[in-house]
């Protein structure tokens, strides 16, 4: 037996939550999908940090999306997560189902006419191919950006002049009663790094409007975009995307580097010298280490220049 500590149970596995996955089985007697109890996250994630997922939910498809959702009580918090590239998981874990589109379910993308519709678990990168095998021209920043569709959609994702306000003609998505609904592009109500649908909704495709182009301009531009990934970002490390949005008027890596903070180390944790709106972790670092560092660059910035930083990572779990 293990020790009870608040709500959690110690054991050899380390802090893991109660299990309540054969209490949602026996409630959801036609899942298809895979639900798992304390299922650590920290292999999800470009970090490779944080604690469990109380229970991690794969979905076989949108239908078994939508059944479980419906299913699910409403007291049980829903969490997302797509490729974990813009993410950090606290060492806490995730208390609540944590929901992960497979390619699988949800990886479907083709190109219509000048539009391509894509499932919310194809990578951005993805989309970019397939719009420029079809001469589609319009889409090419996606080819810069290392995440899925899903997060594009709920962060108004961009890159490279483009964001995925410019391009979105409409996506759909499960509400956290398990109803399916479709969200215009005014619908989704786009601001910079974010969108306004319920953060519950749970999107599951995108249509996308291009434009017929030369398919040499296509690649030209798609390969800038690549060149631009390559020799200014640390891709290549443990890292999250850019840490923090860009505060109107001025450059977050500019601040960053201004109030001293390029390579500033905290444990395991690092500002890259790179490309000082990056963190990265050097091998051994904790959740607490990385959004530890972002929280003390988002001090001496302010201190230095009395701008307030705002996180662009998003962070779920408990510290």
């Amino acid at each position: 037996m293990g020790l009870r500590i608040a709500g959690r149970t110690e054991g050899a596995e380390g802090l893991s939550f109660p299990d309540i996955s054969g209490e949602l089985k026996s409630a959801m007697p036609d899942l298809r999908g895979r639900l798992l109890a304390n299922e650590s996250l920290a292999p999800l994630t470009w970090f490779r940090v944080g604690g469990p997922a109380q229970i991690l939910f794969t979905p076989a498809d949108e239908n078994d999306l939508a059944y479980v959702l419906s299913k699910l009580p409403t007291s049980i918090p829903v969490y997302v997560v797509g490729v974990g590239s813009n993410l950090i998981v606290r060492d806490g874990g995730v208390e609540g189902v944590v929901v992960r589109l497979s390619p699988k379910g949800f990886g479907d993308v083709k190109a219509e006419g000048d539009a391509v519709r894509a499932g919310t678990a194809v990578l951005d990168k993805r989309v970019a191919e397939v719009a420029a095998a079809a001469n589609i021209g319009g889409l090419e920043f996606y080819f810069g950006i290392p995440g899925t569709i899903g997060g594009a959609l709920r962060m108004n994702a961009g890159a490279n002049g483009g964001e995925t306000k410019d391009v979105l003609i409409e996506a759909t998505g499960i509400s956290r009663d398990g109803r399916k609904q479709t969200f215009s592009n005014a619908d989704m109500k786009f601001v910079y790094r974010n969108s306004g649908v319920d953060p519950s909704v749970v999107f599951t495709s995108a249509l996308f409007r291009g434009y017929i182009a030369d398919a040499e301009k296509i690649r030209a531009r798609m390969n800038e975009v690549q060149t631009h990934r390559e020799t200014a970002q640390p891709i290549r490390e443990k890292t999250g995307g850019s840490t923090f949005k860009n505060p109107p008027g001025h450059s977050a890596w500019k601040l960053v580097d201004a109030a001293g903070c390029r390579c500033l180390k905290i444990g395991g944790a690092q500002v890259s010298e790179m490309h000082c709106n990056f963190l990265i972790n050097t091998g051994d670092a904790t959740g607490h280490d990385i959004e530890t560092l972002g929280e003390t660059v988002r001090a001496r910035v302010k201190q230095h220049s009395g701008v307030e930083l705002q996180w662009e990572i998003k962070r779920i779990g408990k510290a």
